[in-house]
């Protein structure tokens, strides 16, 4: 795909503490790669991939393929950040929320960074996947995968452990995600949670294109 040739324009955030992994995840997802010398983000950063979304219909069957321009805003874990951060939220339709199987305390702020998305996202029940990351650490554990799948039940988000170094899940996260947002703008009949921006290459605007297809129900907001 060239510049400019996509249908929806999709911004992901990556949330969570300092040092949990994000911008390696995102790094892995974007590029295949892992680096283990990153240095800790300050402020924001983002990066891209484009992808061909394909939907499952009521039989089962793909639809017709979606180009999408996936943006990946990777956010700063710490406090002193937090403002900055917080006033991205608005503009995201989708939260990659992450911890360190290996930092206990990490997890146990995974609650902070929801009730942060409730107060400040598109919504109070944006959609989000929870990811326990570094799952390749398996000797450094400390977060049980029955205590993380509890939360995220708690919460009802998906939830998969993820490997920054190996790739373990991380295309596989990022794809429910992606999911979730189009399954949620396919059945909106409320337009005015999709941020400015979500563009389709014909010029419309995502919510223009959106208001001409049939209406299927209410927006889960």
């Amino acid at each position: 795909m060239s510049d400019g040739d996509y249908d929806y324009l999709i911004k992901f955030l990556a949330l969570g503490d300092s040092g949990v992994g994000k911008t390696s995840l995102l790094y892995q997802y974007t590029d295949g790669k892992f680096n283990s010398k990153f240095i800790t983000t300050v402020g924001i950063d983002f990066r891209e991939k484009r992808v061909v979304y394909r939907p499952n219909g009521p039989d089962g069957v793909g639809g017709r393929g979606q180009r999408i321009h996936l943006q990946l805003w990777d956010t700063a874990g710490q406090e002193r950040f937090r403002s900055l951060t917080t006033a991205f939220f608005r503009d995201a339709m989708g939260f990659l929320l992450l911890f360190d199987l290996t930092n206990e305390q990490s997890f146990l702020n995974v609650r902070n960074w929801i009730s942060q998305l409730q107060m400040h996202a598109y919504c109070e029940n944006p959609d989000i996947v929870l990811c326990g990351n570094k799952s390749d650490l398996e000797d450094q554990r400390v977060v049980k995968e029955e205590e993380a799948k509890e939360l995220a039940e708690k919460y009802g988000i998906p939830y998969f452990e993820t490997s920054a170094a190996t790739g373990s899940n991380v295309s596989k996260a990022i794809e429910t995600l992606l999911d979730l947002i189009m399954k949620r703008m396919e059945r909106c009949v409320d337009k005015s949670w999709i941020p400015e921006g979500v563009v389709r290459s014909n010029g419309h605007s995502s919510t223009e294109q959106l208001n001409e297809e049939q209406e299927k129900g209410k927006c889960g907001c």
